[in-house]
């Protein structure tokens, strides 16, 4: 059996050896990192190392950073009316009233968290990818103007899971901002990737995922540009994690996510242009063999190793199980729920063609992607575009 090709970074990267080492060490030791005993103190020293190096990643100061069991929990943990950031942006004190999402964002936040249904507005985007501008601002002002009290909250991500777009978190801050509200980014799909500093790009709150970038899945952090303070936590008990948090923190899997977020700090410059010549040579080969083949977002900044390809005719599920019996692990641009690939929320909102949106396939490429990957791709892709072409459905037989 020849050697799989995995090429669904954007869903989980594989394991550092960095954070695995860690994991394990991690392991071995024994101690509760609230005890006082030198075990307990030792535990919580892998805590601390690991704070600092999730803070560093994204520019942060280490007091500031609350570890959760992932993303999803660190973006619910910020989308609550009960949220006191201590931050110089003159806000009144007291519970956030309105919530402003953009249509492309996870369900995580697209939900709006513990917001009610009739507190969360909906942003739209361009048919780039991007948040449009212009309409966040005229809704913010809108807001404004109807109640002067109104505390506004808006969430917004740095870069989209499904196209890979980056959106103009640092130019959406000014506007947010200057209406007197806070800005949550969840850079889940950002960090580690492409720079990710919470102070140039003027978040307030962030979002980060460890197995995003190469750190053990079921962790994540939400990370505060200055104080913070939640009225009401998700999980209440011990007040371990400054009270955010409640719960014997994840020692070894926390360990291991510094050690993911250290590796990526350091190789970011050097990753991050290998894997653009990847992803672009792969575009190149892909629509010269197929020119049909749409590059869904390609005229906007994007990740360095995202690409949403979509040719007509094909359907997202077909493709993958084609892929995957060619031993090309890839995923569908669509969001899956109890196995089965539905439309795609973010092309729908960029007005994608619901023809093309549905037989969209994502390439996620990483630090050990190499160009043999690539080639067994572009074969697998082209093969399957050659046998639309005579008639077949997408699978060989």
């Amino acid at each position: 059996m020849s050697e799989r090709v995995y090429l669904d970074w954007n869903a989980t990267a594989p394991l550092r050896p960095e954070a695995r080492a860690a994991v394990v060490a991690a392991l071995d030791r024994a101690g509760n990192p609230s005890s006082v005993h030198a075990e307990g103190r030792a535990a919580r020293g892998l805590v601390e190392t690991a704070r600092e190096a999730v803070a560093a990643l994204v520019g942060a100061e280490p007091r500031n950073v609350v570890f959760t069991s992932g993303g999803t929990e660190a973006n619910a943990l910020a989308l609550t009316p009960a949220l006191t950031p201590a931050l110089t942006l003159g806000a009144a004190e007291g519970r956030f009233d309105r919530l402003l999402v953009s249509a492309i964002e996870h369900a995580s936040v697209r939900c709006g968290g513990r917001f009610p249904t009739n507190a969360v507005d909906i942003v739209p985007v361009t048919p780039a990818g991007l948040v449009d501008l212009e309409a966040l601002a005229a809704r913010l002002a809108a807001l404004r103007t109807e109640n002067a009290g109104f505390r506004l909250l808006v969430s917004l991500m740095h870069a989209n899971n499904e196209t890979g777009v980056v959106q103009p978190i640092a130019a959406a801050a000014d506007l947010v901002h200057a209406a007197g509200g806070i800005l949550h980014v969840d850079a889940v799909q950002s960090a580690g990737k492409i720079p990710c500093d919470i102070n140039a790009l003027g978040a307030d709150l962030m979002s980060l995922s460890g197995h995003k970038l190469g750190g053990p899945q079921g962790t994540g952090a939400l990370v505060a540009r200055a104080a913070l303070h939640v009225a009401d936590p998700l999980l209440k008990g011990g007040g371990q994690e400054r009270g955010f948090r409640a719960g014997t923190e994840n020692v070894a899997a926390i360990a291991g996510f510094g050690a993911a977020a250290a590796a990526a700090a350091r190789d970011l410059a050097a990753d991050a242009p290998a894997m653009v010549a990847l992803r672009d040579g792969l575009e190149a080969q892909v629509t010269a063999a197929s020119p049909k083949t749409a590059v869904i977002g390609a005229g906007a900044p994007r990740l360095p190793n995202t690409s949403l390809l979509a040719h007509p005719g094909f359907k997202a599920e077909t493709a993958l199980i084609a892929l995957d019996l060619a031993g090309v692990a890839v995923s569908s641009g669509a969001a899956c729920s109890s196995g089965k690939v539905g439309a795609s929320q973010v092309l729908a909102a960029m007005g994608v063609p619901p023809a093309i949106a549905a037989g969209a396939v994502r390439v996620s490429l990483g630090p050990t992607t190499t160009e043999r990957d690539v080639t067994a791709f572009v074969g697998a892709w082209n093969g399957l575009v050659l046998r639309l072409s005579r008639g077949g459905c997408g699978i060989a037989a």
